[in-house]
């Protein structure tokens, strides 16, 4: 019974608030007759069993009770006038045995650009994943009291600029949907590389952005940039287990266990690939995915498809010239033609602002200057990636490679 319980909330819970917070429109009140309802089921559910349509039962009593509270509270008097009407009228009749689903509107609500861009993930975490406030804050490893405040400062703003709980029309949606998928893939980007912390990766972080990614394809299943940014994050995640050691170490692509990887999640990945490239024009997650399916669909890395991969990210580049692609791209090359042509076309992004506190461009440096026996200048850029690595994994793996280095010093 727990375990069937739990599931039902946490499918439930996201559902529940988002056609609340639409309803009555004030998510605080949302959340709140949410976790009054969810604790009412706690109590009333192993005694009576779990209701034949959940959601409807927990809507149900959720409304009674967001009307409760609007009763009680004098400041919400003349919005109670408002909503009396629409929160008296019987629920509509459930599509499918399902609840409506208003998600999609916390989506792009949670996503708005009038929010500071550091509170979008924060809020959707919050609301659509429904991690607690201190989940929240160890996701972005910030104090407990600086997270509530951000996510109180959201919340505000929604109230106070009127943003709306609905989802785009046709015209803002092109606009509007990069934001969301960009919340989205943050979330995975901290999961699958931590910016700080003893770990390399946060696993529940990483799934729960997939969550997130599958519940917005079958909100938006015509949307191909959707299909791309889940495609994108399963064909990377599918690798997770092989991508630490025993004890935690950096495993490489190169040295990874492709015996490893989830053979599962690259076949759903790898489909969905297709479907982003589909029909039209490729937006930048699709190919993204596109080129993820070909690291992960090479038995090692000598069979690896490099002038496809370059040829993709030629493509990628144009879409998005920024100088994070560039340095894949750079990678890539060096690959495909040698570690002479990487590193030139590596060189002529250090005065780039973005890069210097990005360890990623000093250890590519690093590795290809290694390659090419040019050991004290490797050393210097081991130095450097050092001091700006993150997690404990990461300095131990360049602690490593330095290692190496002096022990090949004559």
């Amino acid at each position: 019974m727990h375990a069937e319980v739990e599931a039902v909330f946490r499918e439930e819970r996201g559902r529940l608030l988002a056609a609340l917070a639409r309803r009555f429109g004030d998510l605080d009140l949302a959340e709140e007759v949410t976790s009054d309802a969810i604790e009412t089921a706690l109590t009333r559910w192993p005694v009576d069993g779990v209701p034949p349509n959940p959601g409807a039962w927990l809507m149900t009593t959720a409304r009674r009770k967001a009307v409760d509270r609007l009763r009680r509270d004098q400041v919400y008097a003349a919005k109670l006038a408002i909503l009396q009407v629409d929160a008296d009228r019987p629920a509509p009749a459930p599509v499918g045995g399902e609840l409506p689903d208003e998600r999609l509107q916390l989506f792009f609500t949670c996503a708005h650009p009038a929010l500071a861009a550091e509170d979008r993930g924060a809020l959707t975490l919050r609301c659509l994943a429904g991690l607690t406030t201190p989940e929240v804050a160890r996701a972005f490893l910030v104090p407990t009291a600086t997270m509530a405040k951000r996510i109180v400062r959201a919340k505000k703003k929604i109230k106070d600029a009127r943003i709306p709980f609905r989802v785009p029309g046709p015209d803002e949606l092109p606009e509007r949907l990069p934001g969301v998928l960009q919340v989205i893939y943050s979330v995975f980007t901290e999961g699958y590389a931590a910016s700080s912390g003893p770990f390399l990766q946060r696993l529940d972080l990483a799934e729960e952005a997939i969550r997130l990614a599958r519940i917005l394809r079958r909100l938006l299943p015509a949307e191909r940039e959707v299909a791309g940014l889940l495609a994108l994050m399963l064909l990377i995640h599918a690798r997770r287990d092989a991508r630490t050691g025993p004890d935690g170490q950096v495993v490489l692509l190169d040295d990874q266990d492709r015996t490893l990887w989830d053979r599962e999640m690259i076949a759903e990945g790898s489909e969905l690939v297709v479907a982003s490239l589909t029909g039209g024009p490729a937006g930048p997650y699709g190919v993204q995915a596109a080129i993820a399916a070909l690291h992960d669909e090479a038995t090692d890395v000598a069979s690896t498809d490099w002038p496809q991969i370059v040829a993709l990210y030629d493509v990628l580049i144009a879409m998005d010239p920024s100088p994070v692609v560039a340095l894949n791209r750079a990678a890539a090359i060096a690959m495909r033609d040698g570690p002479e042509k990487g590193l030139a076309l590596l060189d002529e992004l250090s005065d780039e602002p973005r890069l210097r506190e990005y360890h990623p461009y000093p250890t590519a440096r690093a590795d290809l200057l290694h390659r090419l026996g040019r050991l004290p200048e490797a050393t210097a850029a081991y130095e450097e990636a050092l001091a700006l690595a993150g997690t404990e994994p990461e300095r131990a793996h360049l602690r490593r490679r330095l290692a190496a280095i002096t022990e090949e010093t004559p």
